[in-house]
């Protein structure tokens, strides 16, 4: 039994690395470099292709953690309300660091489904000169910022639960 729930932390950890490390990846290699693209069609092109295909990467990566998630919690013995009830539970440190962690989860999927669903598809079929696309771009931009420092809050409430 122990032996699955440490598979499913490390599949967790792995689709965790895969989505924030994409991220990271866009926001500190990718877009630099894609902004220095003389032409603003081919650079609209270009980012829109990266966009597309993390897009498909990122998601395939949060379902796992979501069911990763749920059978972590499961095996930690957190979805039983029974245990929620207790004030020394509820109270403790690891419920507190849950609780962050979720509230996150839950802004980062808001943030990022928006972001890739509406922003970054809406800003593909623009103009790439108009100043309708720069302002959808720097929307996109603010929308994966926020996105990333709730992956960061994810991951500092994570550390927490395996250290209480």
């Amino acid at each position: 039994m122990f032996s699955l729930y440490y598979a499913s932390v490390s599949i967790h950890v792995l689709a965790a690395l895969i989505w924030l490390g994409g991220m990271f990846f866009i926001a500190l290699v990718g877009a630099p470099v894609l902004r220095r693209v003389e032409s603003p069609e081919l650079r609209q092109t270009l980012f829109d292709q990266l966009g597309v295909r993390f897009r498909t990467v990122g998601w395939i990566s949060l379902a796992v953690l979501l069911v990763t998630g749920v059978v972590n919690l499961w095996y930690r013995g957190a979805l039983n309300m029974a245990t929620w009830r207790d004030p020394a539970f509820s109270g403790s440190g690891w419920a507190t660091a849950l609780k962050y962690k979720l509230v996150a989860v839950v802004v980062m999927l808001v943030v990022e489904g928006y972001h890739d669903w509406v922003l970054g598809p809406r800003a593909s079929r623009m103009d790439a000169k108009s100043p309708e696309a720069a302002e959808l771009r720097t929307r996109a931009s603010l929308y994966a910022r926020i996105s990333a420092v709730a992956g960061v809050v994810i991951v500092l409430a994570a550390v927490r639960l395996a250290r209480p």
